[in-house]
């Protein structure tokens, strides 16, 4: 939790920083392109603010309110995550559809190599950001903490159709510049609509993959006891998993000792999945 806190204030930094320099060298040297993927790092701001405030609500303690907890807040995170992106997409397309209307009568200066030099800085930057964010991700299992991770991807290839567009204008096509404008509004609207489908799939009490539920049943099978499951069942709940499986053993067993059979395999399973929060074991007996 606190690694996934810093990464996002790390990233909220970086944006703020790179989005003070492409506007302020974009407005400079008139490249629609470079301003444009300023304002992209602008909203990015405001989206590792979501992204941080989503994580540290998630964290909190289960209370009397919300006994399971409240790993979904991440998922409602990500949902405003990708409403902000989506509404930055729209509005940097529209601004490049009508700077092309006027490239057709008023031919522009080019941007100048400034401009080119910001360009290649970013989509260095932003593809490093994306890597570590993205592998910190994986490794604290944080929903919101990833959506933000591909949203530094599609900064980074938002950001090579920025340095195309700025290249062919200073080559003396001047309708590269607004044109790249409008691609990379389309990767910013792909990467909202990946973020918000995410986020629903994890609100909608989905169950786990196959891969998984196969882990966990071969993990409650090997205790010595079980003589098979009769059922299972998964639901994720935000990045954390709720498993319930109803265990087979033998008839003979007395009360206690069934007891004992499904408290080991619980702490077993929650033991050997990090993921897992909770982990209900029936008995049934043959």
């Amino acid at each position: 939790m606190e690694k996934a806190l810093t990464i996002s204030c790390i990233n909220m930094v970086l944006n703020a920083l790179m989005a003070v320099i492409k506007i302020a060298v974009g407005a400079v040297s008139g490249s629609g392109a470079l301003v444009s993927d300023g304002v992209h790092s602008v909203t990015d701001v405001f989206s590792s603010l979501v992204v941080l405030i989503g994580i540290k609500l998630s964290g909190r303690s289960s209370d009397r309110r919300h006994p399971y907890g409240h790993e979904r807040m991440e998922c409602v995170a990500a949902v405003l995550l990708s409403v902000l992106v989506g509404a930055t997409g729209i509005g940097i397309g529209t601004a490049g559809l009508r700077a092309i209307a006027v490239t057709q009568e008023v031919v522009p200066q080019p941007p100048g190599w400034r401009a080119l030099t910001v360009a290649v800085i970013s989509v260095v930057i932003k593809e490093m950001m994306f890597r570590y964010t993205h592998r910190a991700a994986k490794q604290v299992n944080s929903g919101a903490l990833m959506a933000d991770a591909w949203h530094l991807r599609s900064d980074a290839l938002s950001s090579v159709g920025g340095l195309v567009g700025i290249l062919g204008a200073n080559l003396g096509v001047a309708v590269m510049d607004p044109l790249a404008a409008v691609v990379i509004s389309l990767f910013i609207l792909k990467a909202a609509i990946g973020i918000f489908a995410d986020a629903m799939r994890k609100m909608t009490d989905r169950s786990c993959d196959e891969a998984f539920e196969k882990a966990v049943s071969e993990c409650v099978c090997r205790h010595w006891q079980v003589r098979g499951i009769r059922e299972l069942k998964t639901r994720l709940f935000g990045s954390r998993v709720y498993v319930e499986v109803t265990a087979q053993v033998d008839g003979a067993l007395s009360c206690r000792e069934a007891f004992a059979v499904a408290r080991t395999v619980e702490e077993t399973v929650r033991a050997e999945f990090a993921d897992v929060k909770d982990c209900a074991v029936h008995i049934y007996p043959l």
